[in-house]
């Protein structure tokens, strides 16, 4: 009997040295990765208009911190000092009484601008919320309903077919026109 248990013990012990895994290599700690920066273009009714490289997650106040402040021409009623910065961003600070033209807008065809008044050209069948709240007359409820339509209609063929969505008529649709745009790709 005792052998028995012997032999039980040593097969146990041989069973578990062979299933036991190997030693691997040392699990390396690499440091995190630092975000890198955003630049962004300033210009217009700032004390110095310029290039700056801000930290990622920056929004409009920082730039204009950076570029040393707005000059007392400055139309701040155009400005969202809260938006987001992205990389390669334009912020076109107008004079008061200024209208900025789509020209002088981030050439991107969709892109959320410091200037919520003038947005720059939305690609209906691309844009995000963010980016259709940016439009003029467009808050949160319509950005949805845009959205909604969009995704029960399928895309956008021309401009004018947004005025098929609830909440947004001839009105709207002038006041957008200039601003929106449809891609024919999917």
């Amino acid at each position: 009997m005792v052998f028995g248990i012997l032999i039980g013990l040593l097969a146990a012990g041989l069973i578990l040295l062979i299933s036991a895994p190997s030693e691997s290599a040392p699990i390396i700690i690499l440091p995190t990765p630092t975000p890198s920066n955003i630049a962004v273009h300033v210009i217009g009714e700032v004390r110095q208009a310029g290039v700056y490289h801000l930290p990622v997650g920056s929004r409009v106040e920082d730039a204009l911190q950076a570029a040393g402040g707005l000059t007392a021409l400055a139309d701040v009623d155009q400005i969202n000092l809260a938006a987001r910065l992205n990389d390669g961003q334009k912020l076109v600070i107008p004079t008061k009484g200024e209208v900025l033209s789509i020209t002088s807008l981030t050439p991107t065809l969709s892109s959320v601008h410091a200037n919520e008044n003038t947005p720059g050209i939305v690609d209906l069948n691309l844009a995000t919320q963010q980016e259709l709240e940016n439009l003029p007359g467009i808050g949160i409820a319509k950005a949805r309903e845009i959205i909604a339509y969009r995704q029960k209609n399928g895309r956008f063929v021309t401009i004018e077919e947004i005025q098929n969505v609830p909440g947004i008529g001839s009105a709207i649709f002038e006041k957008i026109k200039d601003y929106i745009t449809v891609s024919n790709s999917p």
